[in-house]
């Protein structure tokens, strides 16, 4: 699955491309400091994704997936500028964002106006080596999240329409 070969690269590309001592992928090194760096960096967060319900429906998902799987195409596409081997990253996500549109398609779920790209000005926010390494580790760090929460609604989805078909 193209999300598990995301997950699998992203510890790989991270010590390869992260060398600022510190910001490692273990969650211990998010410090207020960091946070700090996130902000005035403009690094938006990951769409919320959340266990399908009534509330939270199939639309709604997927909408949220491609949200997430276009920010961060996105981000590596920018930072794939100031640091190298993040380009087959951005490769992934592309294929990623395209079986998901498909996905969407073919299901027929209507297009959210929110699915929206948000503007993201974090080229102009990189002055040095030093914000392009929090940068690059954030977004690494949050790519990893948010592929662990696709990969839970996507199994979530899976038993949705495998419920849906039982009781037809």
């Amino acid at each position: 699955m193209l999300v598990e070969k995301l997950l699998e690269d992203i510890p790989t590309l991270h010590a390869a491309s992260i060398n600022t001592e510190g910001l490692t992928l273990d969650s211990s090194s998010h410090t207020a400091n960091l946070q700090i760096m996130v902000t005035s960096l403009g690094i938006p967060a990951s769409p919320v994704l959340k266990p399908l319900s009534e509330r939270f429906t199939l639309d709604m998902c997927v909408s949220r997936m491609l949200v997430g799987s276009h920010l961060y195409q996105r981000l590596l596409g920018v930072l794939s500028d100031k640091l190298s081997g993040l380009k087959d990253l951005s490769a992934d996500l592309r294929d990623l964002v395209t079986h998901l549109t498909k996905m969407k398609e073919a299901a027929q779920l209507s297009t959210d106006p929110s699915d929206q790209n948000q503007t993201l000005d974090l080229a102009s926010r990189l002055p040095g080596d030093y914000e392009v390494q929090v940068a690059a580790h954030v977004t690494l760090t949050q790519l990893r999240s948010f592929c662990h929460d696709l990969i839970r609604s996507l199994r979530s989805i899976a038993t949705y329409r495998l419920a849906a078909a039982s009781t037809r």
